[in-house]
């Protein structure tokens, strides 16, 4: 694995590729800026553990990336499972970002048979097609029309995959949260405000 100081030495060169050669291809730009991206979450996560190991708390550090601590380390922290004492997967469901879009896009389109068939048992017996409906109509109740969305971020807990998209409508925002199971099933579904959202707190609204 890389040190923290030959990832910072990597990323500075990636860095200054772009701007040193004006004549690379807008490609190739678009490829370099690709690599900053990745390069720059790899550092952000070796400097977390430097941190930790350095003794400093998850609340610093949430302090530091203006996030709660739990998400702080929901993003960056290594959890042991207490049902076998070995390391659990931090890794989400690889297409997180595109089911979650595919949700919130049927929502708006009025598909509920199309989500309702991605639920997982619990989920199947708790809500339906008729509830995904009368919570979206609150929704356009309280804030108008949706209008778009915003970028999904993605984070492993535990066992499942959560996501959480923002939305635009006529007169207010929220954020919909959709947790997956490995097995690309809906294990939940929320409408969450901004406010909750961040806190990584809330209830469910559908």
């Amino acid at each position: 694995m890389l040190t923290a100081q030959q990832l910072h030495r990597q990323l500075a060169q990636i860095l200054a590729g772009p701007v040193l050669n004006t004549g690379n291809d807008p490609i190739e730009v678009v490829r370099a800026a690709h690599q900053i991206r990745e390069g720059a979450e790899t550092l952000m996560g070796a400097a977390v553990q430097q941190a930790r190991e350095a003794g400093r708390t998850w609340q610093d550090i949430g302090d530091v990336l203006g996030v709660s601590r739990q998400a702080a380390f929901q993003r960056y922290g290594k959890p042991i499972d207490p049902r076998t004492g070995e390391a659990m997967s931090t890794s989400p469901v690889p297409e997180a970002v595109e089911l979650a879009r595919a949700v919130i896009d049927d929502h708006a389109h009025g598909r509920w048979a199309d989500i309702t068939a991605r639920f997982d048992d619990t989920m199947r017996a708790g809500l339906t097609e008729e509830g995904l409906a009368e919570a979206w109509a609150y929704l356009a109740g309280l804030a108008g029309a949706y209008e778009s969305h915003g970028d999904t971020d993605v984070v492993r807990t535990g066992d499942f995959t959560v996501t959480n998209t923002p939305l635009a409508f006529e007169a207010g925002s929220f954020v919909a949260r959709v947790v997956f199971r490995d097995d690309r099933t809906i294990a939940g579904l929320f409408i969450l405000n901004p406010e909750e959202a961040h806190d990584n707190t809330g209830s469910a609204t559908t």
